[in-house]
């Protein structure tokens, strides 16, 4: 695929790929948008942290990386205010 608007695969990147099982990885969303968001289209783990609080480990979730999630992604994105 392209780099484009849509679409950007850092190969350079020392972390590249940072995720395993995607044959395009779309490096767009490196610092997933939804990491914030307890309503999450991903498949999040949460962790007991120390303090007793959760802590959302996002290693096995794909979903910003994959092209086809782009639109997905920018709807969201486009829906959100700023509190």
């Amino acid at each position: 695929m392209e780099n484009s608007y849509r679409f950007f695969a850092n190969k350079s990147c020392k972390y590249y790929p940072c995720h395993s099982g995607i044959e395009e990885m779309n490096c767009l969303f490196c610092y997933c948008p939804f990491y914030i968001s307890e309503k999450c289209p991903g498949k999040p783990k949460y962790l007991k942290a120390k303090s007793g609080g959760r802590i959302k480990d996002c290693t096995n979730c794909t979903f910003p990386h994959q092209p086809q999630n782009y639109d997905s992604i920018i709807d969201w994105l486009s829906k959100q205010t700023i509190r």
